[in-house]
């Protein structure tokens, strides 16, 4: 990448780069072969421990957190090529600095509308990275891409609140070391505004009437080192009133707060697992030899390469457009960018490593390269924090206003 940032950007670049050649991709294969030996393969690999105590030895800590007093204070722009390093080995290089998904959207969530028992209590241990944390909205019996359907029920019952309801794909919830869920659920579904249903709480793991009953997968995968995609029951759980976020009603608002920032995060690190995409492709191109010549001779194999260089550098400016106006004029100045990244950088990022498994033959659908997982992972963002039709219809409504 040939962008010149800001010095302390260059700066973290340089020692994320470092710490990625010297520490990550090494632990690659030792993070395999310790999960392999585990009780349970929810729990986390000893090597991630140790790389999260090295990042954090190095200043490479909470980089996605704006607030300097409970982050690196970086702004959007600047954590964009952070970020997409960090993709480059999403199962570990994220986690390792403490800037994985779900926790990074629920750290933004009690830092901006926590209260102080609350950041007390979650947001610090999240912060040191001694728990990991869930966000439950996604139901299986409604369509979850339309927020207003949730059915999950959150009643009031004197200094508590009560919880009902099934969720589904609940990111990380099958790790022991998730401790607390932001639940979204509705406080008042008899409200005239469809928005102003919903509530969040804050759900300890150990909250009786909680059962975290099974994993989902993913394209046959259980992402073990994200801790899963577990289904969820709420069996009238009871939580203290004092761990509502925010107020009554503010729950639809909070959670469109929580994906601006985390749609943005996705496709960052989707244009770091196109990079290392385009790097495979590049040396196998030039290991292999197919009907007399080498790969890299053959004219597919160079088109797939040319055009999946064109497709990252296209995607990257408009990751780097957006995350400029989310600083310069906020998430909602950079609505339509945000839709458009969040559409156009998973479907790039998904025909780019499909390419890249078409060039390893059985290779890119085996468990020996990474490929077949950083597929089943990008194509899954076109339905995590909204479908792509979700997005494109807000996109088309708003350039038909301007014609109206």
């Amino acid at each position: 990448m040939d962008f010149a940032f800001d010095a302390r950007t260059e700066e973290l670049r340089r020692q994320l780069l470092s710490f990625m050649d010297e520490h990550v991709y090494p632990a690659e294969k030792v993070a395999d072969e310790q999960r392999a030996e585990l009780d349970s393969p929810w729990h986390t690999p000893p090597v991630i421990e140790e790389l999260k105590k090295t990042a954090r030895k190095h200043g490479l800590w909470n980089l996605f957190l704006p607030d300097r007093t409970y982050g690196a204070g970086l702004t959007n722009l600047q954590y964009a090529p952070l970020a997409e390093i960090l993709g480059r080995s999403p199962r570990l290089a994220p986690t390792a600095l403490n800037c994985a998904a779900p926790d990074t959207g629920n750290m933004e969530v009690l830092t901006e509308f926590g209260n102080p028992e609350q950041r007390r209590k979650w947001l610090e241990p999240l912060l040191n990275g001694e728990i990991r944390s869930g966000f439950a909205m996604t139901e299986p019996d409604v369509a979850s891409s339309d927020a207003t359907n949730i059915e999950t029920r959150i009643r009031r019952d004197g200094d508590e609140y009560v919880i009902t309801g099934r969720k589904w794909f609940i990111s990380g919830a099958m790790n022991p070391d998730c401790k607390i869920f932001i639940v979204m659920g509705k406080t008042d579904p008899d409200a005239p505004d469809s928005r102003r249903q919903q509530s969040m709480v804050l759900v300890p793991r150990d909250t009786p009437g909680l059962e975290v009953r099974r994993a989902m997968q993913v394209y046959g995968y259980e992402d073990h080192y994200h801790g899963g995609h577990a289904e969820m029951v709420f069996d009238g759980a009871r939580v203290p009133a004092a761990n509502l976020i925010g107020e009554e009603g503010g729950g639809f608002a909070i959670a469109q707060a929580r994906l601006g920032p985390g749609r943005i995060h996705h496709c960052m690190r989707l244009i770091g697992m196109a990079e290392r995409a385009i790097e495979l492709m590049c040396r196998r191109a030039q290991q292999r030899s197919a009907f007399g010549r080498p790969l890299a001779e053959q004219g597919v194999v160079r088109e797939w390469i040319a055009d999946a260089r064109v497709q990252v550098e296209q995607l990257r400016l408009l990751v780097l457009k957006t995350a400029w106006l989310m600083d310069n004029v906020g998430n909602k100045g950079a609505h339509t960018e945000i839709q458009a990244i969040k559409i156009a950088t998973p479907r790039a990022v998904v025909d780019i490593l499909d390419s890249a498994v078409q060039l390893h033959g059985a290779g890119g659908v085996s468990q020996d390269f990474p490929l077949a997982e950083l597929w089943a992972a990008a194509r899954t963002l076109r339905l995590a924090d909204g479908p792509d039709e979700v997005h494109q219809r807000s996109l088309a409504r708003r350039e038909l206003k301007k014609y109206a």
